[in-house]
């Protein structure tokens, strides 16, 4: 419970850089998207450190995840507490990849899901963002790479 109240007991910017991103990501309007986002799926709003909001227990059935960050916004459908400081530290990477990448975050995020999936039949393990944001503080692991040429001659097969 201590650890919990530490990560809440601020909203304030610890320095620039986040501050920068903050900003970045609401003029990008993805926080704002993180945050309807979040109202939809009935999710407890609450500030957390470093500009970044915490949405708990979202209630809708997609996306299926333990966590998932649009903005500076850290949605989970359990509690900030459950899904531990590696998984946050994790979702606070998205965050700089929404600054850099804005509205195009999301289809790029998609075709990187499925470049992943075509590779390794694993939607993260060869995701650029996903490994990025560190593949084993999100809790995926990483896949070895299937062969493309066994993946084309099968299709042509079959």
């Amino acid at each position: 419970m201590a650890a919990r109240t530490v990560q809440r007991q601020t909203g304030h910017m610890d320095d620039g850089a986040t501050t920068v991103r903050a900003v970045a990501n609401f003029v990008n309007v993805s926080t704002l998207a993180g945050l309807v986002i979040a109202r939809a799926g009935k999710a407890e709003l609450s500030r957390g450190p470093r500009g970044l909001w915490y949405a708990e227990h979202y209630r809708l059935p997609f996306p299926v995840a333990g966590a998932f960050t649009v903005g500076n916004v850290i949605i989970t459908p359990t509690s900030v507490a459950e899904i531990g400081g590696a998984v946050l530290a994790h979702e606070e990477r998205h965050t700089w990849q929404y600054m850099v990448f804005g509205a195009f975050f999301l289809p790029l995020y998609v075709t990187a899901m499925g470049w992943s999936w075509i590779r390794t039949g694993d939607r993260a393990a060869r995701n650029a963002f996903e490994r990025a944001a560190g593949l084993a503080d999100g809790g995926y692991a990483d896949v070895p790479v299937r062969p493309l040429r066994s993946l084309c001659e099968r299709r042509l097969s079959g």
